[in-house]
């Protein structure tokens, strides 16, 4: 299945449009989830993807509604926000050289270490949801992560999602 229908409707034509390479980082070494979360998205930023609001948006979303998830095997967090914020659809990976704390989606007086974050721009507001429902059901393959986590290069990474998808 292409990760167009995979992410459904018509969030996106191809795997390639909404999951680039050069969004794709390894081996990132940050303190904290804002340091993270601030990092990536100054690259959708800079490469036009979202306006610049997008990044305070993502930090003070994650501050409301927490975004990390205790998957097996490999702790993820999922950081994004309202689609006014957004100028094209696309998501970034993160692989985290050590991993940080993220308050826990649905429960956030509790932690997980993240090792691995996937950060949405979505420019369909009504997407969002199908989007992270369809996201969550592959990151429940603990295979599937704690592969990608021990992939260096973006495109081994990429590969692994277009198989997939």
């Amino acid at each position: 299945m292409k990760l167009c229908s995979y992410l459904g409707g018509n969030l996106m034509k191809q795997s390639s449009e909404f999951l680039r390479e050069e969004l794709i980082f390894t081996n990132i070494k940050v303190k904290n989830k804002d340091e993270a979360i601030r990092k990536m998205a100054e690259s959708l930023y800079k490469k036009g993807f979202v306006k610049e609001s997008y990044i305070n948006a993502v930090l003070e979303r994650e501050k409301i509604f927490p975004t990390g998830l205790p998957t097996e095997g490999v702790g993820v967090a999922i950081p994004h926000t309202d689609a006014i914020h957004v100028n094209r659809g696309i998501m970034s990976i993160g692989i985290l050289q050590n991993p940080i704390s993220f308050k826990i989606m649905g429960n956030p007086e509790n932690n997980v270490d993240v090792s691995i974050i996937f950060m949405m721009a979505l420019e369909e507001p009504e997407s969002q949801i199908e989007m992270l429902q369809k996201l969550m059901k592959l990151l429940q393959d603990k295979d599937l992560l704690l592969k990608v986590k021990q992939l260096q290069n973006p495109k081994e990474i990429k590969k692994v999602f277009s198989d997939l998808l």
